[in-house]
């Protein structure tokens, strides 16, 4: 089975590609490199003035505290804005050749040839190659990043940015809506299915950096689409920051399912909003995988807003020493009929902590909702640890709610059985690992399931002894 491009066995120790940089601004962040940074863009000035209100909200709102620590994240030793290359690639011939032997190294430019229907792949601030194949695009589909969307469509983008997730929700989406830049922007026609998956690959490779990308996808009635979203980061002794918002509208009869499978380095902030909007017998699915960085903060969200809309999330967490992975995921049920459906997983190894933190929320009148909640932790070594903070805002009588969470330790008896079947012990604890979250790598595409099951296994090398 080839390497598949989102997780690939020789970026789990990493090291920065030697790349000289159009323009970057100084360090730190004040209203001049936020116009500084429009500016560049050649952007209109209604998104200039968005960029600008979103800077005074996020001078204004306190630093998270509620969940992972982050007094180690020095936002005045970031740069907020990093061009690798003056154009967007629509051939990979035309994408600098040592930005391109990245991306030949994580298989992209295969992957794109054989099961893929678009690619976007990002590098630091800016969009570096763009594709997407003539047969999506003849049925309407639109697949650009979102400068270019911006550009293109910006009616569209005027409509819908910032409504979903909007720049006052927390101290970190103002900052991405102040300094975004890249992204994905993701049109699907009503009743068009899109059969083959659409990717976007982000990538951090400066040292002190900060990446903001701004993702946007509108399913019309009637359509679906796969989107894929994964990350890497190469390994500094300083930290970088990765603030991203993911704003999706589903509208009725759609469904849309969103797959990350993010692998950053443990110097990296990981910070981001993710939202959608679901309306009338619509279904949004959330698929997390959650590896590396130094912190990890994300809570996909779902809105069910229309009659009988449904939302799914099923994520995996794996905190290894020295990591602290806070996820967990939001179901907010606003119309009647609605099901909502989280399964979580984590795995904690050596002194790593996972987290799970989640809502479910249905208002009075909202009769006949249905959600269930299953969180599921396995610990590791006896410095490792995880927390469940679940909070269930039940205000209407005539629902279907359940809630259930287990944490346990690898067992003796499991482990001597598999070595009595001539298993290591380190591959009995690996066999086992891969086992808890089979739920989870089961409805993944098959080279996604492959190897983050590689990935998991390279993480728990030395766990034991």
């Amino acid at each position: 089975m080839p390497s598949h491009p989102i997780i690939n066995k020789s970026f789990t120790k990493q090291r920065p590609d030697k790349v000289s940089y159009l323009y970057r601004t100084k360090k730190g962040l004040n209203e001049r490199i936020v116009k500084e940074i429009s500016h560049i863009k050649n952007e209109p000035d209604w998104m200039r003035n968005v960029r600008l209100r979103a800077y005074q909200t996020f001078k204004k709102k306190p630093i998270l505290s509620w969940g992972a620590d982050l007094s180690a994240l020095d936002l005045d030793d970031i740069y907020y804005y990093m061009k690798p290359t003056d154009k967007v690639g629509r051939k990979w011939s035309e994408v600098p050749q040592n930005i391109r032997k990245t991306y030949d190294r994580l298989g992209i430019p295969a992957a794109e040839k054989k099961w893929l229907g678009g690619v976007m792949a990002q590098y630091e601030s800016e969009a570096v190659y763009h594709s997407i194949k003539n047969k999506m695009s003849n049925l309407g589909v639109i697949f650009e990043d979102m400068d270019t969307a911006l550009k293109k469509y910006p009616d569209i983008i005027k409509k819908y940015f910032s409504t979903v997730v909007p720049a006052g929700d927390n101290k970190f989406s103002a900052l991405n809506t102040a300094v975004w830049s890249g992204g994905s922007f993701l049109y699907v026609p009503e009743g068009v299915h899109v059969q083959f998956p659409l990717q976007s690959y982000f990538r951090i490779n400066a040292e002190k950096v900060g990446q903001f990308e701004r993702t946007l996808i509108i399913a019309e009635p009637g359509s679906f689409v796969h989107y894929i979203e994964g990350c890497t980061a190469p390994i500094y002794s300083t930290s970088s920051l990765h603030a991203a918002v993911v704003e999706i509208i589903v509208k009725p009869g759609a469904r849309v399912r969103y797959t990350t499978v993010q692998n950053w380095s443990k110097n990296v902030f990981n910070l981001v909003s993710k939202r959608a909007f679901v309306y009338e017998e619509g279904i949004m699915e959330w698929v997390d995988g959650n590896l590396g960085s130094q912190v990890t903060m994300k809570y996909p969200s779902i809105y069910l807003l229309g009659r009988k809309a449904k939302g799914d999330v099923l994520s995996i967490a794996m905190a290894n020493n020295g990591q602290h992975q806070d996820v967990g995921s939001k179901a907010i049920h606003g119309a009647p009929e609605t099901s909502s459906s989280i399964i979580s997983k984590s795995v904690s190894k050596g002194s790593g902590r996972t987290s799970y933190r989640g809502l479910v929320k249905v208002p009075k009148c909202m009769k006949g909702c249905k959600s269930s909640v299953v969180c599921d932790a396995l610990l590791l070594s006896r410095n490792s640890r995880s927390d469940t903070y679940p909070t269930m805002d039940i205000e209407e009588a005539d629902t279907q709610i359940s809630h259930e969470a287990s944490v346990g330790r690898v067992g003796e008896e499991q482990l001597f059985y598999l070595m009595s079947r001539g298993l290591s012990e380190q591959e009995a604890v690996s066999m086992i690992v891969s086992g808890f979250i089979e739920p989870i790598a089961k409805e993944l595409p098959m080279e996604f399931a492959v190897e983050l099951n590689r990935l998991i296994e390279l993480e728990m090398e030395g766990s034991v002894g």
